[in-house]
């Protein structure tokens, strides 16, 4: 019997550390960007390596995908626990509030550090000769990497219109129950292939799509993009659905070594298919190219999924002191890494280092603020309890007990 059926009523700790590593892992995607070795990123560093393009494509592979799987079974949860008004107040203050609030110190120090880029590449001065910022508008809105926020509020949103009148009506949980025999049934080696199927139709449809990128990242506009919408929609609404089929988890759990199979030959084929690490970054408008691209890489995106997931569900199942501090910690960091790693590659952009050594001090630099100011300014204070749900009170020492009067 695996780990994951034996322990139904305690933290799922393994989608905990699929969680924290994901939001991670943003780091460590962000940072290899300046690394690539074509241009795609505001700091471009002359020290590259393809192999950072392998790095970038194999962590977007899963990422946010997974994120969405497991951001859609804890929605479920949450309504399970809490009730529509108590869902919805939660996730306001959690998921809205953060991005309400962080957006805009954040884009403001978004535009410093291009400033701060521009006058270096023009020779120490900040160039005055170029255009004016254009008006924003809906299509064009800089979320940032804060664009996940928005389009998990937006499937919230979703959940709730949607699950609205199968709550009125289905009073005899009859059509729950159908609805969770459908869940069992897609659930086995095939589920990346069956997943895939829309995802793989919305990448044929989308006219722009560049295949190096996958699932195009909605950060610019308030309207996501049908690409994103199709991806991410699919793996929440099916994260949803197995929080009601607890029991499916470990059946993906067992299947590891077949998801982990699948991921790693459809990736391998997929990097290939799209140009490999130094690809040609234009959209792919050659059907007899565009339909094999957009099956292979719609396959290949959740097989990392379920990979990632039931590997999680495998060997981090186990309650770990480290890794649960990190998955507290993993939302904090992922609010604020973004402009310390922009920081961090100026910082390095001129110094005479391999490719890897900057690399390394990016990574290493924003995780070692990240969680120091963590540590100091959120995790035992108000801001705890609001990102995380709970703030942890300071360790004090052990109480001594007064002396007796003698």
């Amino acid at each position: 019997m695996s780990l994951s059926e034996t322990r139904p009523a305690e933290r799922l700790h393994g989608l905990d550390a699929l969680r924290g590593t994901a939001l991670l892992l943003g780091v460590v995607l962000h940072a290899a960007m300046a690394y690539f070795p074509v241009t795609i990123w505001i700091v471009a560093d002359t020290d590259n390596s393809p192999l950072a393009g392998i790095l970038f494509f194999a962590i977007h592979l899963f990422r946010m995908t997974s994120f969405f799987l497991i951001a859609g079974l804890f929605a479920h949860m949450m309504l399970q626990r809490r009730g529509a008004p108590g869902f919805i107040r939660d996730r306001l203050i959690r998921i809205a509030g953060p991005l309400f609030v962080f957006w805009t110190p954040i884009f403001a120090a978004f535009v410093a550090v291009i400033i701060w880029m521009a006058a270096i590449r023009n020779g120490g001065s900040i160039p005055t000769d170029g255009p004016p910022p254009p008006a924003l508008t809906v299509g064009n809105f800089p979320l940032t990497h804060l664009w996940f926020l928005w389009v998990l509020t937006g499937l919230y949103a979703a959940l709730l219109i949607l699950r609205a009148p199968f709550a009125l009506l289905d009073r005899s949980g009859g059509w729950g129950r159908v609805v969770d025999r459908i869940t069992g049934a897609l659930i086995g080696p095939w589920t990346p292939a069956l997943m895939a199927a829309p995802l793989a139709v919305a990448f044929w449809l989308a006219p722009d799509w560049i295949p190096f990128f996958g699932i195009p990242t909605p950060d610019t506009g308030l309207v996501p993009n049908p690409v994103a919408l199709t991806g991410f929609g699919t793996a929440f609404g099916l994260g949803f659905l197995l929080d009601r089929r607890r029991d499916l988890l470990g059946r993906i759990e067992r299947l590891w070594p077949v998801f982990t199979v699948i991921a790693l030959v459809a990736g391998a084929a997929a990097l290939v298919l799209a140009g490999g690490p130094v690809p040609q970054l234009v959209p792919v408008t050659d059907p007899a190219l565009k339909a094999p691209l957009a099956a292979v890489m719609a396959l290949a995106i959740f097989a990392a999924t379920f990979a990632a997931l039931s590997l999680a569900l495998r060997f981090a199942s186990g309650h770990s002191a480290v890794r649960r501090y990190l998955a507290d910690a993993s939302y904090w960091v992922y609010l604020i890494h973004l402009p310390l790693v922009m920081v961090g590659q100026v910082l390095v952009v001129n110094a005479v280092l391999p490719w890897f050594v900057k690399f390394g001090l990016v990574t290493g630099g924003t995780m070692a603020v990240s969680l120091l100011t963590y540590e100091l300014l959120v995790r035992h204070s108000f801001m705890g309890r609001w990102l995380n749900g709970r703030r942890v009170p300071w360790r004090r020492g052990p109480h001594v007990a007064p002396a007796a009067a003698e």
